[in-house]
């Protein structure tokens, strides 16, 4: 299980710095030029956070695995991992149209990939607590 949670490290901060060519990829500076200030700055700092917590994740997945997996705090830890992707699991399916995805060999993958990569996270955290 220990080396679920190195690879699990790994890919979260891996994903975390993929934040980066976000604003550049998705042609924000054009996107979001109707949006109002604060509503602009609010999607940078969001995104910029959600970096931040997949990196701090990814690094205590990576380098406290055991702990995780042998300590009732860690347990505690790995539950609420495994609701916290779990939903963003269901949310890949409930809160995205599947106009995004659908016909596009590209994005049909990516959402394929991610699908598959939220349910593994959530497997493997529940896993750890129900164990």
């Amino acid at each position: 299980m220990v080396l679920h949670y190195k690879v699990i490290g790994l890919l979260l901060i891996v994903l975390s710095l993929i934040h980066v060519i976000f604003p550049k990829y998705f042609n924000w500076e054009k996107e979001l030029s109707t949006l109002s200030l604060v509503n602009r700055q609010m999607i940078y700092v969001h995104t910029l956070f959600i970096a931040l917590v997949l990196l701090l994740m990814g690094m205590l997945c990576f380098t406290s695995g055991e702990e995780l997996v042998e300590t009732t705090l860690g347990r505690k830890i790995a539950l609420g991992f495994g609701i916290f992707w779990f939903v963003r699991l269901i949310v890949q399916f409930l809160g995205y149209s599947s106009k995004l995805w659908k016909g596009k060999t590209f994005e049909t993958s990516v959402h394929i990939v991610f699908s598959l990569f939220w349910a593994y996270l959530s497997v493997i955290f529940l896993l750890t607590y129900f164990n």
